[in-house]
């Protein structure tokens, strides 16, 4: 399997661990990760700039299409955003015709139809929930974990078509395969605050807070993500605060691809364990 491999702008800078341990997982499904010279998603520009942020993410996806590859994304947001060009330019003749003369200039062109992937949802169907399964060597059996969803892939569904926005179940069929036990939590399809963060932190914070004290509740011992902007905010900023303590400390966040990692056998290294900021130990229950 081939993929046009898109990370986005923070996983380079903000969260290389993402990319080390995304290339360690997929790499052992024989999945190939195309590069090319890509831009911004647009999303930083949505609401200031519509036409703009549509075409940084129809750029993308004729970038694809010129190499008739489908996208896989690590971060939600850079898969929400493409979703929604798409969606846009499909619906809205006008914009269409604009991002076409924009496109042209660099003789590309949008054409309905890329596939655009997230990481779960390659790995849970593409690859296959079996395969997974044969590749763990040392499980989890028992452990109890919070799936955190994260709002940008699931929302608004006729857009991303991901998984039921109400009552997904995509990442807990995969946190499964390791042999641990997803905790029902209720806040798990809330939003991290991460959009927050740099604007009202005090609310960003809150809301991490509350998030973080329902999985805390409901018994979990690690905090999974499937997304760039959630693990930044969960275990980035978590431990950045100077004048506070870090929050449920006991609860650490762990990326899907390092979780999934570890239980095939690979090394932290290998994961980038040691780049997380709240440390966790890697164990079964």
């Amino acid at each position: 399997m081939r993929y046009l491999y898109f990370p986005g702008c923070k996983i380079a800078s903000h969260l290389p661990q993402y990319d080390l341990a995304t290339r360690s997982v997929l790499g052992a499904f024989d999945i190939s990760l195309d590069s090319a010279e890509l831009n911004c998603c647009g999303y930083p520009a949505r609401d200031l700039d519509f036409t703009a942020a549509v075409f940084s993410s129809a750029r993308i996806l004729a970038v694809a299409a010129k190499k008739e590859l489908p996208i896989l994304c690590p971060c939600k947001c850079c898969f929400g955003s493409l979703k929604h060009a798409d969606y846009w330019l499909r619906h809205q003749p006008g914009l269409r015709h604009r991002i076409a003369a924009m496109l042209r200039e660099e003789d590309l062109s949008w054409e309905p139809g890329v596939p655009v992937r997230h990481l779960l949802s390659v790995l849970v169907e593409d690859v296959g929930l079996d395969r997974v399964r044969e590749k763990i060597r040392k499980p989890y059996t028992g452990l109890p974990v919070a799936v955190h969803y994260g709002c940008h892939a699931l929302r608004p569904a006729e857009v991303t078509r991901f998984d039921d926005p109400l009552a997904p179940t995509i990442f807990e069929k995969l946190v499964q395969t390791t042999g641990a036990d997803p905790v029902d939590w209720p806040l798990r399809l809330d939003c991290c605050g991460y959009p927050l963060w740099g604007k009202n932190d005090r609310l960003s914070l809150k809301l991490m807070e509350k998030k973080l004290s329902s999985a805390h509740m409901a018994g979990a011992r690690v905090l999974i993500t499937a997304c760039t902007y959630c693990q930044l905010q969960f275990d980035t900023v978590r431990s950045g605060q100077e004048t506070l303590p870090i929050l449920f400390p006991e609860l650490p966040a762990v990326l899907v691809t390092q979780f999934l990692g570890v239980a095939m056998g690979q090394s932290a290294g290998a994961l980038g364990l040691e780049r997380n900021h709240i440390a966790w130990t890697a164990s079964p229950a």
